[in-house]
């Protein structure tokens, strides 16, 4: 539990500084027995700004009620 709050708080301080994640997949288009065309295709993940100091207090507690066993 306290690598999983120390991960959080990481992911917290990332999504504090930044609101989005991109990332790009590639999609087949047509595929029609030896015939394949695929495309890329870019995706984006958005939050709200708040959602960082959400996660930040989850590793917080996490880390704190780790420590207490």
């Amino acid at each position: 539990m306290k690598i999983f709050g120390f991960v959080l708080i990481i992911a917290g301080i990332f999504m504090l500084f930044s609101n989005n994640f991109s990332f790009t997949t590639k999609e087949n288009v047509v595929d029609a027995g030896p015939i394949q065309i695929s495309a890329n295709k870019k995706r984006e993940i958005t939050w709200p700004s708040y959602a960082g100091g959400v996660v930040i207090a989850a590793g917080v507690v996490l880390v704190a009620i780790s420590k207490k066993k």
